[in-house]
């Protein structure tokens, strides 16, 4: 008889598979197997909120395969992902499969490689039954929440509505951030800058005005400005001091969850879910040339920056080898995790830090390339040694007036000549030779006027962080809280912020009305931390959740009464539409689908249509219009007025740029670096220059 371990996918069991040969089955259960029913609340409240289970449906076929193959092993491992969830699904696999909880039966794999499967098949242990209180506790407190907030909202507001314990707190800070945005009043002030060059070079540089004898000096108005322009007339600018340092620039550390999801939405452009299914696909093993299926990353959901001593000899290795041995720190870096952190795993690193990522490329899809390279950029220059700036301040004086010049240069480049992280400075602001005592030539001297800016909106990156910083659900949970709340119409995306809709507006103010610790933040991540020491073992999910209910059951009874026979309405947005059949305006509502076009005259008319953007672009196949359009599932593509005469449709953006080759006003599509013809027989095709 065969050894049967159960995984949740199959690209994980085939990797797996080939790390244990012979006499090792190895299946997937495709993820969860049971779970709570959708059709009702599936909560015994009052029996100590005993949750009421069912197999999935849909799963019956991996259900009865996972039964057939259990009976004839010998004994069945459970290998499922080494968190919550994935203890969760390996507990549910041992109920269903008559498994006795205290069996050494759970192995968990921290990475997908000969060693990482043959460490954690030589440590079986039992199902860690606090990490699956722990989600448990989530489970429900979630279902409570929304099964018994969601009818509300349906009365009050409209049908189809959903509230989540995360999701209306994540809805509440995007709608905070926008009336931020809306309350702000931008301040006046200015600024002065000279152009200088010194004896030893005549090459210009910048210096600052800081204040007037030594002290700090504000300019509100042009009138202010004017008063300082005026003392500089004909004065001499005198180098008064120099000051040379030496500054080390240390990098950054390995990537958690959230830095991995926050800098490849930054550097990749990837959304939160991209990223974390491209993750996935790399830890669970991709084909290489010459090597079979191989595990590329170490487990993705985590919160910790430690790192083995292994993976930093593989490391040191490697770069002592690549760049040299100066670039090796003088003691190993070595990084603190945060105090709340689970630190259950690693940092996320290639698993072998050798394998670079051109050695792998022609293996990879081109998302699975720019993942693996950032991870394994990030890995590497982790553990590379500081990089050495040479830096100059100079403080010049003119007629009692001061100004301030700041400059640096590279001295040792250190981790910077593999990877920084995308808020550095990409250039060097080199002065040039500048000593005390020197005279500086003035070349131009300018007031400028600017203006305090709003706050800005959260793009998925700014997101995250503010989730992290304010103890708002968990690394694994930050990709599907934005997908939710993006799907269910309280946020969409704006280029690449996050905005809220009117519907987000409007159902936060009732749930802050109504329901203030929901969506109060304080409330939420303090509960997020009550979850977690569950699964520390230091607090009972039972009693956690009953101290709520007490509470969200009372308040949920007096909003009811509160909002007896209230309806809420979401206002329509103007446009400057003008509806074809009767000539009143039209106005953008939300729908069931998103948004669409609908008259002001209804009921008399009702005339409603999709909202479409024209992109400037003219269709390669017939001359008329390119409109931007949205397909059912949201997705944005582009496509010819004339549908469905003209069948013109592409993915690839419209650009205002034209073709040189058809010479007739042609226009240009775009995808990835690179702009090209679409027009029939032309085949223009040219390389574009990322924008920095």
């Amino acid at each position: 008889m065969s050894k049967l371990i159960i995984v949740e996918s199959p690209s994980k069991a085939k990797t797996i598979q080939k790390y244990l040969g012979n006499g090792y089955e190895v299946v997937a259960s495709m993820g969860h197997v049971r779970d709570l029913p959708e059709s009702k609340l599936s909560v015994d409240i009052e029996n100590n909120f005993t949750p009421v289970y069912a197999e999935i449906k849909g799963k019956e076929d991996v259900i009865k395969t996972l039964r057939k193959e259990a009976k004839k092993s010998e004994i069945v491992y459970l290998a499922t992902d080494p968190d919550r969830e994935g203890e969760a699904i390996s507990w549910h696999l041992a109920q269903m499969l008559d498994i006795p909880l205290d069996s050494q039966v759970r192995v968990t794999f921290n990475e997908i490689t000969k060693t990482g499967v043959t460490t954690g098949m030589a440590n079986p242990r039992c199902i860690d039954q606090n990490l699956v209180d722990a989600q448990q506790a989530r489970r429900i407190l979630d279902r409570i929440v929304g099964y018994k907030l969601s009818p509300f909202l349906w009365k009050k507001i409209r049908r189809g509505l959903s509230a989540g314990r995360v999701q209306s707190v994540a809805v509440r800070m995007i709608v905070d951030r926008e009336k931020q945005i809306q309350a702000f009043k931008p301040e006046e002030y200015w600024s002065i800058e000279g152009k200088f060059t010194a004896p030893s070079s005549k090459k210009q540089f910048s210096a600052a005005f800081t204040g007037i004898n030594g002290k700090k000096t504000e300019l509100h108005s042009e009138e202010d400005t004017q008063k300082v322009l005026a003392m500089l007339e004909n004065a001499q600018y005198n180098v008064t001091s120099v000051k040379k340092s030496v500054r080390r620039k240390s990098p950054a550390p390995p990537f958690t969850t959230s830095t991995m999801q926050q800098e490849a939405s930054r550097k990749l452009s990837f959304n939160t879910n991209k990223t974390m299914q491209v993750a996935q696909q790399l830890y669970e093993g991709v084909d290489i040339e010459g090597m079979g299926a191989v595990g590329l990353i170490t487990y993705m959901r985590t919160d910790s920056l430690r790192i083995s001593d292994d993976a930093r000899t593989a490391a040191y290795k490697y770069i002592e080898e690549a760049y040299g041995k100066q670039y090796l720190p003088a003691t190993p870096k070595v990084y603190k995790t945060k105090a709340n952190a689970q630190d259950a795993h690693e940092a996320i690193r290639p698993t072998m830090p050798d394998m670079t990522p051109d050695r792998v490329k022609s293996s990879l899809t081109p998302e699975q390339f720019m993942l693996y390279r950032l991870v394994w950029s990030r890995f590497i220059a982790s553990q590379m040694s500081n990089c050495v700036l040479d830096t100059v301040n100079a403080e010049i004086e003119a007629n009692t007036c001061n100004f301030k010049a700041t400059g640096f240069s590279v001295k040792f480049d250190g981790f910077t000549v593999l990877y920084e992280e995308s808020k550095d400075d990409d250039e060097n602001k080199v002065l040039p030779v500048i000593n005390e005592g020197d005279v500086l030539k003035l070349k131009d001297i300018e007031g400028k006027q600017h203006f305090t800016q709003p706050p800005a909106r959260y793009n998925e990156a700014s997101f995250i962080k503010a989730l992290e910083e304010s103890g708002i659900g968990r690394p694994s949970t930050y990709a599907s809280t934005i997908s939710t709340i993006i799907n269910r119409m309280y946020v969409e995306r704006d280029g690449k912020q996050l905005k809220p809709t009117a519907l987000g507006e409007v159902t936060t103010q009732l749930m802050k009305d109504c329901f203030k610790q929901i969506v109060d933040i304080k409330f939420t991540a303090n509960m997020e931390a009550n979850l977690d020491k569950v699964e520390t073992g230091d607090k009972d999910w039972v009693e956690i959740l009953s101290e709520f209910y007490t509470d969200f059951d009372a308040t949920l009874k007096k909003a009811e009464v509160t909002m007896e026979g209230k309806r809420i309405k979401v206002p329509d947005e103007e446009t400057d539409e003008i509806c074809e059949v009767c000539g009143k305006p039209m106005v953008i509502k939300l729908g069931r689908f998103g948004k669409f076009l609908a008259c002001t005259g209804f009921p008399d008319c009702t005339n409603t249509k999709k909202i479409v953007k024209d992109t400037g672009g003219i269709c390669p196949k017939c001359g008329k219009k390119v409109l931007q359009k949205k397909s059912k599932k949201g997705k944005k593509y582009f496509g010819c007025e004339d549908n469905p005469t003209c069948d013109f449709m592409t993915w690839d953006t419209p650009t205002s740029d034209k073709c040189p080759k058809c010479n007739d006003g042609t226009t240009l599509f775009k995808k990835g670096g690179k702009l090209f013809c679409l027009k029939e027989g032309c085949g223009y095709e040219i390389t574009v220059k990322k924008d920095k």
